[in-house]
């Protein structure tokens, strides 16, 4: 592509809005904006495909700003490419209920495709997408019909790549050939304390071709021929996954050029003139734009609504040619259910089974009838017992790289057309939490599946026993976490899963349970309301008895040891807070009945039962971290037997 005069009043326009932004709300981030404004241009203009009236056509490219604190820049953009920020929307940055929040917030602002500003989060949620393209690609495309095709380009900064998880994701990426992932690293050698030498010494062209990763180098950040060639080259390579380092002067232009103060101090009044003359601005009117950058940015977003169009002919033609392949595709990117797929017959599961055993099984149901479901482990596949056996393609091999595993499965969920999971320990969801709560904010329906999931797992002891995991998932606002307690309850755990579309955790046990086959109806209605009624008894109840996961088979126990002191019990299973805070309060009420004693179990922090049951209620739980023994000497070391259960009912029952 040719760039002219027009071209670089429309990176003006685009430093000069964000610059605006940051001042007007005396807040914000105006060092990239300034610095990386060219990079972005050069993309957009050139090379990404999109269309704005459409923001989320399938096959547009995917546009990350993994340096989410220079979101003025994607603001100016978005605005300026027609996507519906209006300039009203541009004046409320950072303000209260805005379209234009601190970082960009998926969900919230069509265009942006994903949540950024933790740093490294961005860059991993690019290779989610860049396999997400990849893997439906494989699936759906002929020779004759490229149906999926598209370019996913990220941004990042050297505080991205300082992040862990961009080291994870990267190498992944790498090992995987995703060659439509581009990468472009706004390379100013400035973080907020100073030069990047304060804490960082390497290669990064060197870090990234051990990688695996073809490197190309611009060394004049404000050169947009420079830009675009490095671009058309990264195409070219189908290969690998493309790092264009690109060297940029943060704060371009201002007083501040160069220096650490300009990444996330607002530019005073003074110094916003003193930029704009810098910059050969010919106004100094805050939120000016010259009409022929109003034009030029037009005449290319109606470019990229002739690329909707011609890719509206491609699926027409498409769906003619191949029937079969167009009703797959229609099927996986519109995530449909075929009806009876969690309904298997009664055989289906006849023996006691640990949850995360039954879990495997119920993976490969879904992987039958779901052609988009897809996921893996990260290299604990043998024990959380997530391979898809009956396709082993669909099996994603994370390696020992939880955070950047959950961070990708973000990428994936969002980008459409499969329904990825990632899996491991419940105690190693700590490397992932960044992720997750990322994936929770965002409402993405990423699916992670945590086996091992409490003191049963035994002999590996506290080190790998999770016992404040279980609440501090529930506490992350929008999460749903299930815990279920046997092989039925964790089918239809996977049910509610991937019927809400929302970020998931499934919670799973080591330790085999037994089957609770003859309350099957009652697990199929009640898992999806979170607590429900398990077993009543007979005569009038003295006492309920409450738990989660594996703990609901010692409730069985307990209350046959209070038979024996006719003492009546109603057993209670909560596989899901979340679910149950959703019930109207006449259901909520059914279940825990005023006046009647409430003893909750469950092998992990106690605190939160009062709150869910909203009722006085006596706990038992693991307070200390857990001990290496057998899971039943573990168990029993905690005091959470079927025998000590009983005796701490009898206590309550007056």
């Amino acid at each position: 592509m040719k760039f002219d005069t027009t071209d670089n009043l429309c990176v003006n326009t685009l430093r000069t809005l964000s610059i605006d932004m940051v001042g007007q709300a005396d807040s914000g981030h105006p060092g990239l904006p300034l610095g990386a404004a060219a990079m972005a241009y050069a993309v957009w203009a050139g090379h990404l495909k999109f269309d704005s009236s459409d923001p989320e056509w399938f096959d547009r490219d995917r546009f990350v700003l993994s340096a989410g604190h220079g979101s003025a820049l994607l603001y100016s953009m978005l605005h300026l490419y027609g996507f519906g920020l209006e300039m009203e929307d541009l004046k409320k940055f950072r303000q209260l209920d805005s379209k234009t929040p601190g970082h960009p917030e998926h969900g919230l602002t069509k265009g942006v495709e994903t949540t950024t500003g933790p740093l490294g989060q961005g860059f991993a949620n690019a290779v989610g997408f860049a396999l997400a393209e990849k893997m439906l690609a494989a699936k759906l495309n002929t020779p004759e019909f490229p149906l999926v095709d598209h370019f996913t380009y990220v941004i990042c900064g050297d505080g991205d790549l300082m992040e862990g998880v961009s080291y994870e994701a990267a190498s992944l990426a790498g090992h995987l050939k995703l060659g439509k992932l581009i990468c472009l690293f706004d390379s100013n050698e400035i973080t907020i304390e100073g030069a990047t030498s304060l804490a960082f010494c390497e290669d990064v062209k060197k870090r990234f071709l051990s990688q695996c990763w073809q490197v190309l180098e611009v060394q004049d950040g404000n050169d947009m021929a420079e830009i675009d060639a490095a671009v058309r080259k990264a195409r070219r390579e189908t290969e690998q996954p493309t790092m264009i380092i690109v060297k940029t002067h943060i704060g371009f232009g201002s007083p501040k050029q160069d220096k650490s103060s300009v990444h996330g101090e607002p530019l005073k009044p003074d110094e916003i003139l003193a930029t704009k003359k810098a910059l050969g601005w010919p106004s100094t009117e805050p939120f000016f734009i010259p009409e022929e950058a109003r034009a030029r940015f037009a005449e290319q977003a109606a470019a990229g609504e002739k690329d909707r169009k011609r890719w509206l002919k491609l699926w027409k033609n498409y769906a003619e040619a191949l029937p079969e392949k167009a009703a797959l595709a229609k099927a996986m990117l519109g995530r449909e259910i075929p009806e009876g797929l969690f309904n298997p017959d009664a055989a289906f599961f006849d023996k006691p089974l640990a949850t995360r055993e039954a879990s495997g099984k119920v993976i490969n149901l879904m992987a039958a009838g779901l052609p988009g479901f897809t996921g893996g482990s990260a290299d604990l596949a043998p024990s959380t017992k997530t391979d898809i056996t009956a396709d082993p393609s669909r099996t994603l091999h994370f390696g020992i790289r939880e955070h950047g595993m959950a961070a990708i499965v973000n990428g994936m969920a969002l980008h459409g057309g499969l329904i990825p999971f990632g899996a491991t320990f419940l105690t190693f969801s700590d490397y992932m939490r960044p992720a997750i709560r990322l994936a929770a904010l965002m409402q993405a329906p990423s699916l992670f599946v945590f086996t091992h999931d409490s003191i049963g797992l035994g002999e590996d002891g506290p080190t790998h026993q999770p016992v404040e995991h279980l609440m501090s998932l529930r506490l992350i606002p929008g999460l749903l976490v299930l815990r279920p307690a046997d092989a039925w309850e964790t089918l239809y755990a996977w049910e509610a899963a991937v019927r809400t579309k929302r970020p998931t955790c499934l919670a799973l046990s080591r330790q085999k349970l037994p089957l609770m086959t003859q309350y099957r109806e009652k697990i199929a209605a009640g898992v999806k309301r979170g607590a429900y009624l398990l077993r009543g008894p007979s005569t009038v109840p003295s006492i309920e008895l409450i738990a989660s996961g594996s703990e609901v088979s010692l409730l069985f126990e307990a209350a046959a040891l209070l038979e024996k002191d006719n003492i009546a019990a109603r057993i209670i299973s909560v596989p899901s807070f979340e679910l149950f805070r959703e019930q109207d309060k006449a259901y909520r009420d059914s279940i825990f009945l005023p006046n009647l004693p409430k003893l909750a179990v469950e092998a992990g922090r106690s605190i939160g039962w009062e709150e869910l049951i909203d009722a006085p209620v006596k706990t038992m739980g693991v307070e200390t971290f857990g001990k290496s023994a057998p899971a039943a000497h573990a168990y029993a070391s905690f005091g959470l037997t079927p025998e000590k259960i009983a005796a701490a009912a009898k206590k309550l029952v007056k």
